[in-house]
């Protein structure tokens, strides 16, 4: 005797959907008023010379660089063993750091802030809205749309 086919009643299996990684927002900084920010290992003996390379390629861009802050992190005994890691993965910086680069940016009235690293979007978001103005990394920078 022939039944007929059941429906089967198990859930069906998903397959999870990769998605296509957001790309950062571009931001121009043509004519703006920009605030540089370099996070580096204390390993990292060269880091003015990235500051100054990082500040000569946003003037190139037609920005106007208004200041420059650094954090070092594992200049201090207890930082050595955390060199290769952020102060905190929301913001990069220390959180006196943040509060510092805040300072800087309402004294300079800078229009972004523009960090030699590249920022994750979590701590573009974070930074932004701690700032007051954009905050990104170097490479998402441009000089007109």
């Amino acid at each position: 005797m022939h039944h007929p086919r059941r429906r089967d009643r198990r859930p069906t299996r998903r397959v999870a959907r990769r998605r296509a990684p957001r790309r950062a927002p571009c931001v121009t900084v043509l004519g703006a008023d920009v605030l540089v920010v370099g996070y580096f290992s204390a390993k990292e003996k060269d880091f003015v010379a990235l500051m100054d390379s990082a500040e000569a390629e946003l003037t190139a861009r037609g920005a106007r660089v208004v200041g420059r802050i650094v954090q070092r992190r594992g200049v201090s005994a207890g930082g050595v063993g955390k060199m290769a890691l952020p102060f905190s993965s929301r913001t990069l910086l220390s959180h006196g750091k943040v509060r510092e680069v805040a300072a800087a940016c309402e004294a300079a009235a800078a229009d972004v802030v523009v960090f030699v690293a590249t920022l994750s979007e979590r701590q573009q978001h974070a930074l932004t809205s701690i700032f007051g103005c954009p905050a990104v990394g170097l490479s998402a920078t441009r000089t007109a749309d």
